[in-house]
C-alpha cells in the first residue's frame, strides 16, 4: 500500500515507533509505523470513541 497521506502524533517524535492514521475510502486505517503492512481498519465513530478513551485515560491501566 503507497505510504501516502499517513498522519502521526507530533508527540511521537521522529523515530518508528508510533501509530499512523489516514482516512481511506470512508474508513480510518491505523497502522504502527515500524510495521507499515498491518493496516486496522475501523469506521469513524469507532475511531472516535478510541480517541476519546485515550484522552479521558480510561485506557492508561494497559500500558
Amino acid at each position: 500500500m503507497p505510504d501516502i497521506n499517513w498522519q502521526k502524533s507530533s508527540f511521537s517524535g521522529s523515530g518508528n515507533d508510533c501509530v499512523e492514521v489516514r482516512s481511506m475510502k470512508g474508513l480510518v486505517e491505523l497502522r504502527e509505523s515500524d510495521d507499515g503492512d498491518t493496516i486496522v481498519l475501523t469506521g469513524a465513530a469507532a475511531f472516535t470513541g478510541l480517541l476519546h478513551a485515550i484522552k479521558a485515560g480510561e485506557l492508561d491501566h494497559h500500558a
